[in-house]
């Protein structure tokens, strides 16, 4: 696993493998437990077309079968 480490002014520099595979723009998310660093997509819509190319079912199934499966979670 690659280190990084901050300079005297807070900025953080990845090893350039990484920035090569992932880019050069990262969401910072804040976890319970530390951060993680979500790569930024240079194309946001194009990047949503990709990840859900595969995904036959209309949205609005989508979000009633994650509701129902929700609920049977928490025992409704």
């Amino acid at each position: 696993m690659p280190e990084a480490t901050l300079d005297d002014t807070g900025r953080l520099t990845l090893p350039e493998e990484t920035r090569e595979r992932y880019g050069d723009r990262y969401w910072v998310v804040e976890l319970h437990d530390g951060i993680k660093l979500v790569p930024v997509a240079d194309d946001p819509l194009d990047a949503l077309k990709e990840e859900f190319a595969d995904v036959d079912e209309p949205a609005g199934e989508l979000r009633d079968r994650a509701r129902k499966e929700g609920l049977d979670g928490v025992g409704r």
